[in-house]
């Protein structure tokens, strides 16, 4: 008697070990059907990307809730076992919680998307992928200037969120307020090199600064803030070498550097055709005068 019910349970675990396997088997084969089905009715590329993700956290849930019916019966044996261990599990796993407690508030709070440019962690760069433990970030900086890839790629512990400032360069307000200084020789045509500077400002960062314009108003809206101006801005100021010029402007901020690149080569290059009077400084220094010396050779 023993002996049939022992083998009437070896193979109820049997059966069910058997019913799991092909359960979960059978799950992953329609969500992996569905997940590649995506990319031929949704085209946008962000879209595509969330829709990949939804499928592969609800095939998850599936899976558990699967696992969960064909066990059913044996739940309630575990229970108290469950909840004795809970406390050492919630200690020894307390930076994965955190991590995902951090993922829930990334998606709930909007803090970032990816597509973004970030700080987190002490890391900045672009993010490519948001998993529920970490944030994959292609690095920009580093060895490299000019806000470009390095090429590295860094995955950082979601929980950074909760633990250290986030810095969004795009999500609500995707431009950057940056500035370059040009020194100009005393004695120079000072208001003429104010006009050619302004002019190049404007010309080159016009398009930049209406389109700045335009999500500063929807900023506006949304928070406490500053109406500030997003059209170029030239100002003077005397130090002991020269007078320097610095021009302040609006730029996407995934084109600071060639933004500067331009501006630099059409300033450089409007001054040096200039017919007015106006030169570029530099650190060189004349001697005006030198005490009379004495040699004696003997």
């Amino acid at each position: 008697m023993e002996e049939s019910i022992r083998a009437l349970l070896s193979n109820m675990l049997l059966t069910k070990i058997a019913i799991a396997l092909v359960g979960i088997t059978i799950i992953v084969i329609i969500f992996r059907v569905l997940q590649k089905s995506v990319s031929k009715y949704v085209k946008d590329y962000d879209n595509r990307y969330k829709t990949r993700k939804l499928i592969n956290i609800i095939g998850y849930v599936v899976a558990l809730i699967f696992i969960a019916i064909v066990y059913s019966d044996q739940l309630g044996g575990i229970t108290v076992v469950l909840g004795v261990a809970s406390a050492g599990i919630a200690f020894a796993l307390q930076e994965v919680i955190i991590s995902i407690a951090g993922w829930i508030s990334i998606l709930v709070g909007n803090i970032f998307k990816t597509g973004d440019r970030v700080k987190m962690g002490g890391i900045k760069g672009d993010v490519i992928d948001l998993g529920v433990l970490r944030t994959t970030i292609m690095e920009v900086n580093e060895w490299v200037d000019g806000d470009l890839y390095n090429g590295r790629i860094v995955r950082v512990a979601n929980s950074f969120v909760f633990k250290e400032p986030v810095y969004n360069y795009s999500n609500d307000f995707p431009f950057l307020w940056d500035e370059i200084k040009i020194p100009i020789k005393y004695g120079s045509d000072y208001q003429e090199a104010k006009r050619i500077i302004s002019n190049i400002g404007q010309e080159v960062t016009g398009d930049y600064a209406i389109k700045a314009r335009q999500d500063w108003e929807e900023m506006l809206k949304k928070f406490l803030i500053e109406d500030a101006s997003t059209q170029s801005m030239v100002t003077i100021a005397a130090n002991d070498n020269w007078v320097e010029y610095t021009l302040r402007y609006v730029a996407e901020y995934r084109s600071r550097r060639t933004t500067k690149d331009l501006l630099y080569t059409r300033i450089l290059e409007e001054i040096d055709n200039s017919p007015n009077n106006i030169e570029f400084a530099s650190a060189t220094f004349d001697l005006v005068g030198a005490p009379t010396v004495d040699v004696n050779l003997k």
